[in-house]
Protein backbone atom coordinates (compact mmCIF):
# COMPACT_ATOMS: atom_id res chain seq x y z
CA UNK A 1 0.00 0.00 0.00
CA UNK A 2 1.32 3.43 -0.97
CA UNK A 3 0.83 6.18 1.60
CA UNK A 4 1.35 9.88 0.97
CA UNK A 5 1.21 12.55 3.63
CA UNK A 6 -0.76 15.74 3.03
CA UNK A 7 -1.15 18.65 5.42
CA UNK A 8 -4.58 17.64 6.78
CA UNK A 9 -4.77 13.87 6.34
CA UNK A 10 -2.95 10.71 5.46
CA UNK A 11 -4.21 9.24 2.19
CA UNK A 12 -3.78 5.53 1.47
CA UNK A 13 -3.57 4.37 -2.14
CA UNK A 14 -6.51 1.98 -1.68
CA UNK A 15 -8.77 4.99 -1.10
CA UNK A 16 -9.05 4.76 2.69
CA UNK A 17 -8.27 7.93 4.60
CA UNK A 18 -7.44 8.53 8.22
CA UNK A 19 -7.95 12.02 9.60
CA UNK A 20 -4.79 13.48 11.04
CA UNK A 21 -3.72 17.07 11.32
CA UNK A 22 -0.01 16.92 10.68
CA UNK A 23 1.94 18.52 13.49
CA UNK A 24 -1.12 19.01 15.71
CA UNK A 25 -2.83 16.80 18.25
CA UNK A 26 -6.34 15.86 17.12
CA UNK A 27 -7.50 15.87 20.75
CA UNK A 28 -6.68 19.60 21.04
CA UNK A 29 -9.15 20.22 18.22
CA UNK A 30 -11.98 18.35 19.93
CA UNK A 31 -11.70 15.33 17.63
CA UNK A 32 -12.58 12.30 19.76
CA UNK A 33 -15.52 9.90 19.86
CA UNK A 34 -18.78 11.85 19.78
CA UNK A 35 -21.94 11.52 21.84
CA UNK A 36 -25.00 10.44 19.84
CA UNK A 37 -28.09 12.71 19.72
CA UNK A 38 -31.36 11.86 17.94
CA UNK A 39 -31.84 15.57 17.20
CA UNK A 40 -28.57 15.81 15.24
CA UNK A 41 -27.54 14.31 11.92
CA UNK A 42 -24.88 11.57 12.13
CA UNK A 43 -22.54 13.15 9.55
CA UNK A 44 -19.48 14.99 10.82
CA UNK A 45 -19.40 17.73 8.17
CA UNK A 46 -22.84 19.09 7.27
CA UNK A 47 -23.46 21.70 4.55
CA UNK A 48 -26.20 24.23 5.36
CA UNK A 49 -27.89 25.90 2.39
CA UNK A 50 -30.36 28.79 2.55
CA UNK A 51 -33.52 28.94 0.43
CA UNK A 52 -36.39 31.44 0.33
CA UNK A 53 -38.94 28.64 0.92
CA UNK A 54 -37.74 25.68 3.01
CA UNK A 55 -40.78 23.51 2.15
CA UNK A 56 -40.34 23.99 -1.58
CA UNK A 57 -36.59 23.35 -1.32
CA UNK A 58 -37.13 20.11 0.60
CA UNK A 59 -39.69 18.97 -1.96
CA UNK A 60 -37.42 19.76 -4.91
CA UNK A 61 -34.28 18.28 -3.33
CA UNK A 62 -36.26 15.08 -2.74
CA UNK A 63 -37.83 14.86 -6.20
CA UNK A 64 -34.82 16.05 -8.21
CA UNK A 65 -31.80 14.73 -6.28
CA UNK A 66 -33.18 11.96 -4.04
CA UNK A 67 -32.70 13.53 -0.59
CA UNK A 68 -35.03 12.29 2.16
CA UNK A 69 -36.42 14.55 4.87
CA UNK A 70 -35.29 13.49 8.35
CA UNK A 71 -36.64 16.26 10.60
CA UNK A 72 -38.61 19.47 9.92
CA UNK A 73 -38.12 22.35 12.34
CA UNK A 74 -41.08 24.68 11.94
CA UNK A 75 -41.05 26.26 8.50
CA UNK A 76 -37.51 27.66 8.79
CA UNK A 77 -35.25 24.58 8.83
CA UNK A 78 -35.08 20.90 7.80
CA UNK A 79 -32.54 18.09 8.03
CA UNK A 80 -32.15 15.90 4.94
CA UNK A 81 -30.29 12.65 4.40
CA UNK A 82 -28.94 11.05 1.25
CA UNK A 83 -28.54 7.32 0.58
CA UNK A 84 -25.05 6.16 1.56
CA UNK A 85 -24.62 8.51 4.50
CA UNK A 86 -24.74 12.08 3.22
CA UNK A 87 -26.68 14.86 4.90
CA UNK A 88 -27.71 18.46 4.39
CA UNK A 89 -29.50 21.16 6.38
CA UNK A 90 -31.92 23.45 4.55
CA UNK A 91 -32.39 26.84 6.24
CA UNK A 92 -34.57 29.85 5.55
CA UNK A 93 -32.79 32.84 4.05
CA UNK A 94 -32.39 34.96 0.96
CA UNK A 95 -29.50 33.82 -1.28
CA UNK A 96 -28.21 37.40 -1.76
CA UNK A 97 -27.64 37.94 1.99
CA UNK A 98 -24.09 37.62 3.28
CA UNK A 99 -22.25 37.94 6.57
CA UNK A 100 -20.22 40.79 5.06
CA UNK A 101 -23.39 42.87 4.55
CA UNK A 102 -24.73 42.12 8.03
CA UNK A 103 -27.14 39.42 6.88
CA UNK A 104 -27.10 35.68 7.24
CA UNK A 105 -24.83 33.61 5.02
CA UNK A 106 -26.60 31.82 2.18
CA UNK A 107 -24.43 28.81 2.91
CA UNK A 108 -22.32 27.61 5.78
CA UNK A 109 -20.77 24.42 7.04
CA UNK A 110 -21.52 22.63 10.31
CA UNK A 111 -18.79 20.43 11.76
CA UNK A 112 -19.47 18.03 14.62
CA UNK A 113 -16.69 17.81 17.24
CA UNK A 114 -16.45 15.89 20.50
CA UNK A 115 -15.32 18.89 22.60
CA UNK A 116 -16.60 22.24 21.32
CA UNK A 117 -14.98 24.23 24.14
CA UNK A 118 -11.45 23.00 23.39
CA UNK A 119 -12.08 23.46 19.66
CA UNK A 120 -13.30 27.03 20.30
CA UNK A 121 -10.27 27.74 22.51
CA UNK A 122 -7.91 26.42 19.81
CA UNK A 123 -9.64 28.41 17.04
CA UNK A 124 -9.59 31.59 19.15
CA UNK A 125 -5.90 31.20 19.97
CA UNK A 126 -5.12 30.78 16.27
CA UNK A 127 -6.90 33.94 15.10
CA UNK A 128 -10.42 32.78 14.19
CA UNK A 129 -13.05 35.51 14.02
CA UNK A 130 -15.63 34.19 16.48
CA UNK A 131 -19.24 35.19 15.75
CA UNK A 132 -20.78 33.50 18.78
CA UNK A 133 -19.13 31.70 21.70
CA UNK A 134 -20.10 28.15 22.76
CA UNK A 135 -23.73 27.97 23.92
CA UNK A 136 -26.04 25.11 24.94
CA UNK A 137 -29.26 24.60 22.95
CA UNK A 138 -32.46 22.73 23.92
CA UNK A 139 -31.97 20.23 21.11
CA UNK A 140 -28.96 18.71 22.89
CA UNK A 141 -26.12 20.55 21.15
CA UNK A 142 -23.44 22.98 22.32
CA UNK A 143 -22.32 25.20 19.43
CA UNK A 144 -20.19 28.16 18.42
CA UNK A 145 -19.79 30.00 15.11
CA UNK A 146 -16.79 31.53 13.36
CA UNK A 147 -15.91 33.12 10.03
CA UNK A 148 -12.85 32.06 8.05
CA UNK A 149 -10.45 34.18 6.02
CA UNK A 150 -12.74 33.92 2.96
CA UNK A 151 -15.82 35.13 4.85
CA UNK A 152 -17.35 31.65 5.04
CA UNK A 153 -19.35 30.82 8.16
CA UNK A 154 -18.50 27.68 10.15
CA UNK A 155 -20.69 26.29 12.94
CA UNK A 156 -19.03 23.79 15.30
CA UNK A 157 -21.34 21.53 17.29
CA UNK A 158 -20.95 19.04 20.15
CA UNK A 159 -23.76 16.66 21.10
CA UNK A 160 -24.25 16.99 24.86
CA UNK A 161 -27.53 15.06 25.24
CA UNK A 162 -29.65 12.59 23.32
CA UNK A 163 -32.83 14.61 22.74
CA UNK A 164 -36.00 13.44 20.97
CA UNK A 165 -36.71 16.04 18.23
CA UNK A 166 -40.39 16.12 19.25
CA UNK A 167 -39.40 17.49 22.69
CA UNK A 168 -38.26 20.83 21.19
CA UNK A 169 -40.72 21.13 18.29
CA UNK A 170 -39.03 19.06 15.58
CA UNK A 171 -41.41 17.13 13.35
CA UNK A 172 -40.52 13.68 12.05
CA UNK A 173 -42.08 13.04 8.64
CA UNK A 174 -44.55 10.19 8.33
CA UNK A 175 -43.05 7.20 6.55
Amino acid sequence: MVVRRERWKIVCARGATRAAVVGRSSSSLGLKAMFSNRSMLKSVVIPQLAYRDVGEAVSRLWSVFGFKERVRIGNHRAQLTFPGGGSLVVTEGAPQQSVATGGHACHRVMVRVSDVDSHHRHASQHGAKILSPPKDYPYGERQYSAVDLGGHRWDFSQSIADVDPASWGGELPET
